[in-house]
């Protein structure tokens, strides 16, 4: 390999534990860097220009041809590289088999105002959402059916966390996001002209006779208590999602794949 890298073997190092610190909110808000694990969410990080601060390569993965490529990117944009034991990835990425390489990532600032409003896309907001994996799906859903971006409003989990970053499967760098409170989205929505709709158990109409074609957004609830009465009051269509059986919701995730990929079809899936 013709990059320089700093071989590190003991867990007690300072570098080791700072990206260990990376698993939890603390220690990514200190930081200001998040953890992504393989080769493939890595090669997608670097694609879209994110910044790589940290590349660890595990001792077994040394030799292959695509970590040395990664390596040499990652380095010639300024990133550490680091080689280590796999049992020490394994502790760095909290898995008794971690992928070959790891990278700490910047975080981006997730400011509404960065948001082309008048992108004429579907664009999903989600209501407090706070389970990760479903974070992280949503992410992927929403790349595969180009919807325009994410907005996170209010109390919504973290997107950086390793769980959401790897249910996202790499979409979370394609894939544009912000964070804002309901007022501040609300505002901005409304002066982007986007129509609101909502899924709702309190829906008036199938979510198949809602008009997608003008510019929307799909407003998404809480996966317990979805939206509140003050909020669904904010939308101009509440729609209902179809069921029957036993059970009485869908998860998250499917629910909003349900209502984005619906939008994409009124649009030709163009």
């Amino acid at each position: 390999m013709n990059v320089e890298l700093d071989h590190i073997t003991s867990a007690s190092n300072p570098s080791v534990k700072r990206l260990r610190s990376l698993e939890r909110k603390k220690g990514r808000n200190e930081t200001g860097l998040f953890l992504a694990e393989g080769a493939r969410l890595i090669e997608q990080a670097l694609a879209q220009n994110w910044f790589v601060d940290t590349l660890v390569v595990s001792n077994s993965g040394i030799e292959r041809d695509y970590v040395q490529n990664l390596a040499s990117r990652a380095a010639a944009q300024g990133a550490r590289l680091i080689q280590v034991p796999d049992r020490l990835a394994g502790s760095i990425a909290r898995k008794d088999n971690p992928q070959s390489v790891i990278a700490a990532i910047k975080q981006k600032e997730l400011s509404l105002d960065a948001l082309p409003a008048s992108d004429p896309g579907l664009w999903i907001g989600l209501y407090e959402c706070r389970d990760p994996g479903n974070l992280g799906t949503i992410l992927r859903t929403a790349d595969c059916a180009g919807a325009a971006g994410i907005i996170l409003i209010d109390n919504c989990c973290d997107p950086y966390s390793i769980e959401a970053v790897r249910a996202s499967m790499g979409s979370l760098f394609d894939v544009q996001l912000a964070r804002a409170s309901f007022d501040t989205f609300n505002s901005w929505r409304r002066e982007a002209g986007l129509n609101m709709i909502a899924a709702s158990v309190n829906g008036d109409t199938n979510h198949v006779g809602v008009n997608f074609e003008q510019p929307s957004l799909i407003l998404m609830g809480n996966e317990q208590s979805g939206l509140p009465p003050t909020v669904e009051a904010t939308c101009d269509t509440l729609c209902l999602i179809p069921m029957r059986g036993g059970a009485d919701s869908l998860n998250l995730a499917q629910a909003t794949a349900i209502m984005l990929y619906e939008g994409w079809r009124q649009r030709g899936f163009a």
